[in-house]
């Protein structure tokens, strides 16, 4: 079976959007793109090396797509992130399922999205690893379809903007399997399913007269 591999940049405040440039992705009026640029370091290039070590296809939502479709192919053969980008499946979301792209080794995931993810984790090859794409992420999350997380928390708080998790994300424990810390502050952490959401009580036994009208109140 294949895995569905979320990896993401994130501020301390959850946002996504835009990480790598001012033009990326202004919709909003999002003043930040390129907020990730000063924090990377070797260690961050490191971290994403590991990220794109193991086999992947390349699981995107359009507007992430179009992003990467119009970068990664003129970056050129000596640049290895490019040269593999070129080479891998690129699995597209999109509304419009005869959309042409023109990307080599493209294709849309159809009419049911749903469906088709499925199927493809029911194969057997490569996991399948989200870029970006933040609005496509928030189906992914709904309908509990994430395996893993490779999520590196950046010390910047943003404010506003397109973000991680968006109301009505499957709830669901997870574990930290690895964690770094880059010069820069970044951190760098490796994240697998835990079961479902344990909770437990700091409450009294009995509690007080207090407490019981505080409950009282609520209601």
């Amino acid at each position: 079976m294949r895995k569905i591999i979320v990896g993401a940049f994130v501020s301390l405040d959850g946002i996504m959007q835009a990480p790598g440039g001012p033009h990326e992705d202004p919709v909003g009026g999002f003043k930040y793109g390129g907020w990730a640029f000063p924090y990377f370091d070797e260690a961050m290039g490191q971290a994403v090396d590991e990220m794109f070590a193991k086999p992947f296809d390349l699981l995107l939502g359009r507007k992430t797509y179009d992003i990467f479709a119009a970068h990664w192919p003129y970056a050129g053969a000596d640049d290895p992130i490019g040269s593999l980008f070129d080479r891998i499946t690129k699995y597209v979301a999109t509304r419009n399922p005869d959309l042409k792209l023109d990307w080599k080794n493209s294709q849309t995931l159809g009419n049911d999205v749903l469906a088709t993810l499925q199927e493809l984790k029911a194969e057997q090859g490569p996991d399948l690893l989200t870029q970006g794409s933040t609005d496509f992420l928030q189906t992914l999350f709904r309908h509990d379809l994430v395996d893993e997380m490779h999520i590196s928390y950046f010390p910047v708080i943003l404010g506003k903007g397109k973000r991680l998790f968006g109301e009505g994300a499957a709830p669901m424990a997870l574990k930290l399997v690895s964690s770094k810390v880059s010069g820069t502050g970044v951190t760098v952490n490796k994240y697998i399913r835990g079961g479902p959401v344990v909770t437990g009580s700091f409450e009294f036994d009995q509690p007080s007269e207090a407490e019981l009208e505080r409950r009282l109140k609520l209601t």
